[in-house]
């Protein structure tokens, strides 16, 4: 990395920024673009980072580019990804559920040892202070399928935690997306799936953080951490933000959770139950993209109905452009055909207010989706 200047179209999201951490520790200059500020800029300090519109690269720049960005020349994120893995000792962990924890998982463990590991996880590890690490020992890595990023990766020992069809418009049918995953793992070194579910203490709750669990401890195994070295550290772990994270907001409990797909809005309300015995559960889920909306509306409303109420507002719809006819109603719609009376309210700041409006003492006020809806829990703490 060391002479190169490299410009990140989309640097204050939560891979590109990982990456421009990774990248400038191994010497190299970066700079970036986004839209927005997003918190994940925090991290790159003085950084030069550039807030407008439309993405621009200064001349002299080499760009790398966020897939949210398909038509911006440049280097892919994908191919930049593979650059920082090649050469090292690397844990790619894949998967459409849990992924992200059970690298944290897989990172924590190998800091806590003191085997200096590097990592690159699209969401902050309070407990590791960033989402990015940059030890001279092996490189965890969050390895995505949403842009089939994770199959240009080489992989010294991969794990897929689970497999579903999540990403509508990146594959065709789930036989596809297996197919890749694959075609991935017989290229790998060593490989941990189908890992079985750890049962011994954990600060986490929920069936998916036991198996999670057991995926990481697996991995670490293979690493060279022993499982009695690695338990009680994997005990210690709590968390990744906006994975089940809880806030205090006087007699009322927030959960804010990343889970948009209904297996992890599923898991997540088990999880709530199994923490919170005797609660009642509170939901505000913000659907995230019209094509998954399309596909899983009925599924995310059966998800849903294990809650005690729900709101649900209109779709975040991040890269993609509307669908006619596809909107957040539509998972209300399904909730009716199911018997369960929910609550429409489009805006992220109208499903808070109705939410608060509802609570009682002692409620918990589970806050749901990959989008922007994660404000809600400002709005509902005050």
């Amino acid at each position: 990395m060391k002479g190169r200047k490299l410009w990140f179209i989309g640097i204050g999201g939560a891979g590109l920024s990982a990456y421009a951490q990774l990248a400038r520790a191994m010497g190299a200059e970066v700079g970036g673009w986004d839209c927005v500020r997003t918190p994940y800029l925090a991290a790159l300090g003085d950084v030069p980072v550039e807030i407008s519109p439309e993405p621009s690269v200064p001349d002299g720049w080499e760009a790398v580019v966020s897939s949210a960005y398909p038509t911006m020349p440049g280097l892919r994120r994908a191919e930049f990804l593979a650059e920082l893995v090649r050469g090292r000792t690397s844990i790619a962990v894949a998967g459409t559920h849990g992924k992200g924890t059970t690298a944290a998982m897989i990172a924590f463990v190998l800091h806590e040892s003191r085997r200096d590991p590097a990592w690159l996880i699209g969401a902050p590890i309070p407990q590791l202070g960033s989402n990015a690490g940059f030890g001279a020992g092996p490189l965890v890595v969050e390895a995505d399928e949403s842009d089939r990023t994770v199959f240009a990766l080489p992989a010294t020992i991969a794990v897929v935690t689970n497999v579903e069809l999540d990403h509508h418009t990146e594959y065709a049918s789930e036989d596809e997306l297996l197919r890749e995953f694959d075609a991935w793992l017989a290229r790998a070194g060593s490989v941990v799936r189908d890992a079985p579910p750890y049962d011994g203490p954990l600060a986490l709750p929920g069936a998916y953080n036991r198996a999670n669990a057991g995926a990481a401890l697996a991995a670490l195994e293979l690493a060279g951490v022993p499982r009695a070295e690695a338990e009680p550290l994997l005990a210690r772990f709590a968390g990744t933000s906006r994975r089940f994270e809880v806030h205090q907001a006087g007699e009322l409990t927030i959960v804010d959770d990343y889970g948009h797909h209904p297996t992890e809005v599923s898991g997540t309300i088990q999880a709530a139950r199994e923490r919170f015995p005797g609660a009642r559960l509170r939901v505000l889920f913000q659907p995230h993209l019209y094509s998954r909306t399309r596909h899983l509306a009925r599924a995310l409303a059966e998800a849903l109905a294990g809650a005690d109420d729900v709101t649900v507002t209109d779709i975040y719809g991040a890269r993609e452009q509307p669908i006619p006819g596809v909107t957040g109603k539509l998972v209300i719609d399904a909730l009716s055909d199911l018997g369960v009376l929910a609550g429409w309210t489009p805006s992220v700041e109208a499903g808070a207010e109705r939410l608060a409006g509802r609570a009682q003492s002692g409620d918990v006020l589970i806050v749901l989706g990959a989008g922007d809806v994660d404000r809600a829990v400002g709005l509902l703490r005050g």
